[in-house]
């Protein structure tokens, strides 16, 4: 896990909705977090993979937090076993 994967991953929690990866830059850009779209680009997958996010049904890809990623945030689940999301 990285700072970003935690910003994300907040953000997600706290607004409670789906967004798309330029959705993600706008509000971090607004918010004056300093995470590039690259990373977001890159991060998303890896936290997909871990099951910390989920793609929303429909077009596009809208990411949505899981209950596995709030209690991530919450230090309630154990990452220690999942293949290093680099």
């Amino acid at each position: 896990m990285t700072g970003s994967d935690d910003a994300i991953l907040e953000f997600l929690k706290d607004t409670g909705a789906g967004h798309n990866y330029q959705g993600i830059v706008n509000n971090f850009e607004d918010r004056g977090v300093k995470i590039s779209y690259k990373t977001i680009t890159r991060r998303l997958p890896k936290l997909k993979e871990a099951d910390l996010v989920r793609i929303l049904p429909g077009k596009g890809k809208y990411y949505a937090i899981t209950e596995r990623g709030e209690a991530y945030l919450e230090g309630e689940a154990d990452l220690r076993d999942e293949p290093d999301p680099s």
